[in-house]
């Protein structure tokens, strides 16, 4: 029985990434920073029916010596590190602990790896949003990276660092670079949950409008279910290397609000940053959608579509999941829980800004 050990366990990709490696036959262990809600972390993980069958051990990305009693305690054969300060927005207001998390983090628990554990199989989450300010149309693991915020500044370190590890150590140490990838399970204050989540709320009356920055940028979406396999199929090949995952086709924001809305059958009103608030939508059941200009970053990504050939030709990867039934599949799921938990689970529309 092989052992997996998974940092940022709790998060959306290690849910399902723990979720398919129990079903391969894995015993599954998470890195676990221990906090005051450590013990309520796990809501993604219980979502899935799995909660009680991941094994925590604590750790620290930041502590190479907690990284190390890990490594010594669980054996694994494969670690996937996942854990981040995974926030774009949230990087331009803590962006030197996005650095020391995103960045020597990894390079923390690559050092643990080399030392405890040098014959394990390393897989380092990258992003999409290293190649920002896009130098290339279709981007493919040979296009340059221009990365356009703290968060993919310091995943650029991380991948670099596990580009290092590989050629100077011989370690079998891999990127993937994972382009949008979403679920039920995403945060909510990512912008696709962001929407989804308002279309429960204004479905049932708790909210009557949604507050939204760049309508216009253009993301590469695809299931964080399909793509966990992307990651384990990455580990099973017999040399490391680097893989775009992707769906190969963009949409914008714009179209992601239409098709979530259609869910509920709820014609969209359309305002601008400052256009104002109207009445009109309350009495003709209409929903407004207004730009918030606050929501916007201080250098944005406009366009990101990745070309997975390579995982295709290579690891015999593709997504399943269609752009409309990921939507379909976020609403429906948002539908139930708003259903569920009521007035309580919605929350006021300039709350929280998109990610």
């Amino acid at each position: 029985m092989k052992r997996a050990l998974i940092t940022g366990v709790t998060g959306q990709d290690g849910a399902y990434l723990s979720h398919l490696l129990l079903d391969q036959g894995y015993e599954v262990y998470g890195l676990l920073r221990r906090s005051a809600s450590a013990e309520v972390v796990d809501g993604r993980l219980r979502w899935l029916g799995i909660a009680r069958q991941v094994r925590m051990i604590d750790g620290d990305l930041l502590d190479l010596s907690s990284a190390l009693r890990a490594l010594r305690e669980v054996k694994p054969d494969e670690i996937y590190n996942l854990g981040a300060q995974s926030f774009v927005k949230t990087s331009w207001t803590q962006p030197l602990l996005t650095g020391q998390v995103t960045a020597l983090g990894t390079g923390v628990m690559l050092e643990a790896v080399r030392i405890e554990s040098p014959e394990a199989r390393f897989y380092q989450a990258s992003s999409s949003e290293m190649y920002g300010l896009i130098q290339e149309p279709v981007q493919s693991e040979t296009t340059p990276f221009y990365p356009r915020s703290p968060y993919a500044v310091a995943k650029l370190y991380a991948y670099w660092i596990t580009v290092n590890y590989r050629e100077a150590y011989g370690m079998h140490a891999s990127n993937g670079i994972l382009f949008n990838h979403e679920s039920p399970i995403r945060g909510e204050t990512f912008v696709t949950r962001k929407i989804t989540r308002a279309v429960a709320a204004i479905e049932r009356g708790y909210q009557d409008k949604l507050y939204l920055g760049n309508l216009d940028a253009q993301r590469d979406w695809g299931h964080a279910r399909d793509y966990v396999e992307g990651m384990w199929c990455i580990l099973q090949q017999e040399s490391a290397d680097d893989y775009v995952l992707a769906t190969g086709e963009t949409h914008t924001v714009r179209e992601f609000v239409e098709l979530a809305f259609h869910q509920i059958d709820r014609p969209i009103v359309w305002r601008g940053d400052g256009d104002g608030e109207e009445g009109c939508c309350r009495r003709t059941g209409r929903v407004l959608v207004a730009i918030d200009g606050s929501y916007r970053r201080p250098t944005e990504v406009d366009l990101l579509l990745g070309d997975p050939a390579k995982a295709l030709a290579k690891l015999g990867w593709r997504h399943r999941t269609s752009f409309p039934d990921l939507v379909a599949e976020m609403v429906e799921a948002d539908r139930l829980v708003m259903k569920r938990m009521g007035a309580s689970h919605a929350y006021e529309p300039k709350l929280y800004a998109a990610q």
